[in-house]
């Protein structure tokens, strides 16, 4: 992973927002007419909100859909920030996008999912930001691949970039889920924890593809200590010219935001911190037991796999792989584990196991 150290700037040094309470960002999926932009930024203000986001382009899937007003609705930049007082954030994908972005004021961009995911078109923007001063949001990549992720920050922040922001919208995945883009909190977890000091920022609006699980997303990352959400108001969702799903009205999102419970880092309660003390003691004589057990495991493989090049089996056995996949999630269930998670699990610990057993033939090789 990323051995370039990475300092960057607290929200608090570059977006007015209230230290107790998460950083809201929120505002159109689109910027469909100046009208309903200033409108709905009007509503948003009443429910202090830190900024306005609207799409001034629009990467869509397939051509012929709304794909955002493009230059016609960079004026109306200009009439929501005087209508609000509140700065105004906007997805850039190109330098050409940069330029005009930042001449029409705004004063936040974001760089999306599709282009994250592409080093060529970040660097060309990294490129475009050198010399400029502006706070720059980065989502996660399409795919879920953490690399990438961090490929993106380190070439914005190598453009001297240091008000960076990092959105958690979640990923595209081929298995059903009850997401529009699965969250996988691990990986954002995993970023957070390379980098201690980059604020992330929840986009539930994208995580779950629909309104009525914005809260249970928007608390989830919450709970997880995300410096704030980004969620997607319009004044009438349904018939939105994009995401029209996602979308909730203002009074909707002041109801969401009321309903939101921020927890503290930690506890000053001498109670509460010798209780859990004790609690992360059990944890950490569990796993030793589990790594102990893993290990017992480990040395059964090896052995298998020793067995199997003597009688001149293969290493893998379709069949054998099958049984374990089906029957392990199938038994967490019964225990109330989450048959996902040990699903996923057991791949890890097939993967090594093949890894293990297939060292065993080419050691045997070796030998002779």
């Amino acid at each position: 992973m990323s051995k370039q150290k990475l300092t960057f700037n607290p929200l608090s040094a570059w977006i007015n927002k209230d230290e107790k309470k998460p950083l809201i960002i929120s505002g159109p999926c689109s910027a469909e007419t100046e009208e309903q932009l200033v409108n709905t930024g009007l509503a948003l203000k009443k429910l202090n909100v830190s900024a306005i986001r609207a799409g001034i382009w629009k990467p869509r899937t397939k051509p012929g859909t709304f794909e955002g007003n493009g230059a016609a609705a960079l004026p109306w930049i200009k009439s929501v920030k005087e209508a609000t007082g509140l700065p105004f954030a906007t997805e850039v994908a190109t330098p050409q996008h940069i330029e005009e972005a930042l001449k029409y004021g705004a004063d936040i961009l974001w760089i999306g999912a599709r282009s994250t995911v592409n080093p060529f078109t970040v660097q060309d923007m990294a490129d475009a930001l050198k010399g400029v001063d502006i706070p720059v949001l980065i989502k996660n990549p399409i795919n879920p691949e953490l690399a990438l992720w961090i490929g993106a920050i380190e070439r914005i922040y190598n453009a001297g970039i240091r008000n960076i922001a990092a959105i958690h919208r979640g990923f595209s995945t081929h298995r059903k889920t009850k997401y529009r883009n699965e969250p996988l909190w691990g990986i954002a977890i995993e970023l957070k924890t390379l980098f201690p000091d980059l604020p992330i920022i929840g986009d539930p609006s994208h995580i779950t593809g629909k309104r009525t699980a914005i809260y249970e997303a928007s608390q989830k990352a919450l709970d997880l200590n995300y410096d704030g959400l980004m969620i997607e108001s319009h004044l009438d969702p349904d018939n939105a010219w994009s995401d029209a799903a996602q979308q909730v009205t203002p009074a909707a999102l002041e109801q969401i935001l009321a309903a939101l419970k921020t927890r503290q880092t930690t506890s000053d309660d001498a109670m509460f911190i010798n209780h859990l003390e004790d609690m992360r003691h059990q944890i950490d004589d569990v796993d030793r037991e589990l790594l102990e057990i893993l290990a017992q495991r480990m040395n059964i493989v090896e052995k298998a796999g020793e067995y199997k090049r003597e009688h001149n089996v293969t290493v893998f056995q379709q069949d054998r792989w099958s049984e374990i996949f089906k029957t392990r999630p199938e038994w967490a269930e019964k225990m109330k584990i989450n048959k996902d998670f040990v699903a996923e699990m057991f791949k890890l610990i097939h993967t090594e196991s093949i890894r293990l057993q297939t060292e065993v033939s080419e050691r045997e090789k070796i030998k002779a």
